[in-house]
């Protein structure tokens, strides 16, 4: 049986979004979705200028938007939300 989509992840990538670290998000959270075999849980996908520029770089997970996202918070801000929630 096929798992349904749970989680919504969207990432900014517009320029300024891009430039100041979600390049390298979306790399982290590729990767946290292939460790935890969650990817058919989930709709990850890129999209672009959220008009919230000067709080960036910007990540929506499940409706909840989170700003000033990096390289070190990032991994924390995941494990929250998904090791909490269910994905399959």
């Amino acid at each position: 049986m096929e798992a349904s989509i749970t989680h919504k992840i969207l990432i900014c990538l517009g320029s300024s979004c891009h430039s100041r670290g979600n390049a390298e998000n979306l790399k982290i959270i590729q990767d946290f979705v292939k460790e935890r075999d969650i990817a058919t849980a989930i709709d990850f996908r890129g999209h672009l200028c959220n008009e919230l520029c000067k709080r960036g770089p910007v990540i929506e997970i499940d409706d909840h938007v989170f700003e000033e996202v990096t390289q070190s918070n990032l991994p924390s801000i995941l494990r929250s939300h998904f090791d909490k929630a269910t994905c399959i």
